[in-house]
């Protein structure tokens, strides 16, 4: 039992300086979604608090409890997960002592006071602590859900963390209403006694994600008018509006302020503040036609109805409805224009009439549009300030 603050800090800076110890860049202790057929599959991870850089001392918390309720703890690789028991809840609660009247200010102890809780009234209840120690790709699917987490949480920014392989590490499984995760295989052979005596579950959808509603509790205002169009790990700024329809924000990708979204922002795509993505435009992500490059939409775009984008976007940007403008799109830039541009995007070199989209990445001002008698597309200086309605953000 450590009886004081002093005490706490003595200690577990002691434990932190160890031979071998190692501070995690990311933490957290997870209730595990275990499958109906095999019970020591892991479907999905549900975190309450997670921890980013920081909260060190709570984590050789966490290290000192696993080790006296006989789990050893391995710093040597990129991850470690560990069963996070009754006896490690009541060992962590010992450390925290100092804190235990201070739930509030301490989200931590707190969480595991609760978890403690729920133990002792359910032992069936599955817990894992989980720790990341180098950024590499993910192991485990409680690793992949502590990095949804921190990019959804805003803890991490977006296209900061490695998520390659992640599909390969999470199942494939259904999401009944209530956001649980069920084994298709299960579902397959009790499909029958299921059905026959009324207790199918309502299934929503069958993916390795689950919804972003279903793990995380958005900003006030933030507006999602349909869950199933934002993808767990996405990133969702106070102001963000998604609209049903064609709109949807994939995982990785994500709002930066105040942004009405009626179209799709693939994964890796970020938007920024003050820009509207029109009913049906299209953001191609890192899969879809950039090559592998990410797309950003500065702030005050507009992107029209149905046109697609292939290419980053600098500030204050419109692309007319219905066209696209892709890496390889041929862009004709007129003399005037070339001027106007000039001034605002001082660095780049306006020297001829044609240039392909991805030459004008990320450039400030553009106006794309194609000339309705030739077909080709066409910039010029944007003259539209885009003003987003204050009421509906």
């Amino acid at each position: 039992m450590i009886h004081s603050v002093d005490e706490f800090k003595t200690h577990f800076e002691s434990v932190r300086s160890g031979a071998g110890y190692k501070d995690p860049i990311a933490f957290g202790i997870a209730r595990v979604d275990m499958g109906q057929k095999n019970q020591d599959k892991v479907l999905a991870a549900s975190f309450a608090v997670v921890n980013y850089n920081e909260s060190y001392l709570s984590a050789a918390v966490l290290f000192e409890a696993l080790k006296s309720a006989g789990v050893s703890v391995d710093f040597s690789g990129s991850e470690f997960v560990a069963e996070f028991s009754a006896a490690a809840a009541a060992a962590a609660l010992a450390s925290f002592a100092p804190f235990a009247a201070e739930l509030d200010k301490h989200p931590n102890v707190a969480l595991i006071s609760k978890i403690a809780e729920v133990l002792k009234d359910d032992p069936s209840a599955k817990f894992k602590a989980v720790f990341i120690f180098r950024d590499e790709k993910p192991a485990s699917v409680e690793s992949v859900y502590l990095k949804l987490y921190l990019l959804s949480l805003g803890k991490a920014e977006l296209r900061s963390l490695v998520l390659d392989g992640a599909f390969g590490v999470l199942s494939n499984v259904a999401w009944d209403k209530d956001g649980k995760p069920i084994e298709l295989e299960w579902l397959c052979e009790n499909e029958i006694d299921l059905k026959m005596r009324g207790a199918y579950p309502a299934i929503t959808s069958v993916d390795k994600f689950p919804r972003y509603l279903s793990h995380i509790i958005p900003a006030d205002n933030v507006r999602v008018l349909d869950t199933a169009k934002v993808r767990m790990g996405a990133q969702l700024a106070g102001g963000t509006t998604i609209m049903p329809g064609a709109a949807y924000v994939n995982f990785n990708a994500g709002t930066t302020g105040s942004v009405m979204v009626e179209g799709r922002v693939s994964s890796s795509v970020v938007v920024g503040e003050g820009s509207d993505v029109g009913g049906g435009a299209s953001i191609l992500g890192v899969l879809s036609g950039t090559n592998g490059n990410p797309v950003s939409i500065g702030k005050r775009c507009l992107l029209g109805a149905n046109s697609v984008t292939g290419i980053p976007f600098g500030d204050d940007c419109i692309i007319d409805a219905g066209i696209a403008v892709l890496e390889g799109t041929k862009v004709h830039i007129g003399e005037k224009d070339r001027e106007a541009l000039a001034k605002i995007n001082p660095s780049f070199k306006f020297d001829r009439e044609l240039y392909k989209g991805l030459e004008l990445a990320g450039l400030n001002g553009l106006h794309f549009r194609q000339n309705s008698q030739t077909g080709q597309i066409v910039a010029a200086l944007s003259k539209r300030a885009i003003k987003l309605n204050s009421d509906l953000h």
